[in-house]
């Protein structure tokens, strides 16, 4: 599963990978992972079929919001959040930020709103949909371009460093969330890929149980496969101008972070060690 377990026999392990971004306009989140509730009460707010087959470690202590309290901030501080897509793993901490607004693609909400097939309402949780009278979507097909890639520039109260680059496969309204900085752009993936040796040039590969599940959760093959494939190409042609990273992979988290994804961020003092500050932009992210 995650590339890395000794055997099969042992848990194999992923993580969520958010980003928090300080700007003059307050704190911006990026996905929440799970959120306090999600922990405390797992039966209902998630499906058992997804508690069954991933078994989450439920750690309150590795929720968004408890780690934003370890790098010394309020969650009134949270002013934004910016969702790659309304899975109940990317936005079961909404409920935990009632002062920020939610951006994402109006596809991904109608979607998800929408409940049309079995696993659709195992995986968009409405019990987690608290803040929707907060949400502000976003169409796609405009003439904005990132990279060749589809984006959305103007987000409502948003700096134009952060941009929303739609991928879609994985659900419909599936965005990548990219951020510049003074050094180089930042682009959390989302789940357009789960593993890192998915984005290698010229050899692909991805482990057999995150191949499985990929292909049993997605909405559109084909457009997940040709995002894929785009992907790759940005890493290869402009490596040197962006890091890119999903969602789940462990070696990307720690390789971005510098430790172990175990460890809270906060848990040893580390608001400057583990956090890349980019002073022209404005922006700070964790």
């Amino acid at each position: 599963m995650d590339g890395r377990t000794p055997t099969v026999l042992e848990r194999g392990e992923l993580c969520c990978h958010c980003l928090l971004i300080e700007t003059e306009q307050g704190l911006v989140l990026v996905d929440t992972g799970f959120g306090l509730e999600d922990v405390r009460h797992p039966r209902d707010r998630l499906s058992a079929f997804f508690l069954a087959l991933l078994s989450p470690d439920f750690r309150e202590e590795m929720t968004a919001v408890r780690q934003i309290r370890k790098l010394g901030f309020k969650p009134t501080d949270v002013r934004h959040i910016v969702l790659t897509h309304l899975d109940f793993d990317h936005a079961g901490g909404l409920d935990d930020f009632p002062h920020a607004t939610i951006h994402m693609m109006q596809q991904e909400r109608d979607h998800a709103m929408a409940q049309k097939t079995w696993l659709d309402r195992q995986r968009f949780r409405p019990q987690q949909w608290s803040s929707w009278n907060r949400w502000r979507v976003y169409r796609s097909g405009g003439t904005d371009r990132w990279f060749g890639f589809d984006c959305v520039r103007e987000l409502a109260g948003l700096p134009p460093e952060i941009l929303l680059v739609p991928l879609p496969g994985h659900t419909y309204g599936h965005a990548g969330i990219a951020v510049r900085t003074s050094e180089r752009w930042l682009l959390q993936a989302g789940d357009a890929y789960f593993y890192h040796q998915e984005m290698h040039a010229t050899n692909p590969w991805c482990t057999p149980g995150l191949r499985f599940y990929q292909t049993m959760m997605e909405k559109d093959r084909d457009a997940r496969l040709a995002n894929q494939e785009r992907l790759r190409y940005l890493r290869h042609a402009h490596g040197g101008e962006l890091e890119l990273f999903c969602s789940h992979d462990p070696v990307e988290y720690e390789r971005a972070r510098g430790q172990s994804m175990h460890v809270p961020v906060g848990a040893h003092g580390d608001h400057v060690h583990g956090t890349q500050r980019y002073p022209d932009a404005g922006l700070h992210a964790h």
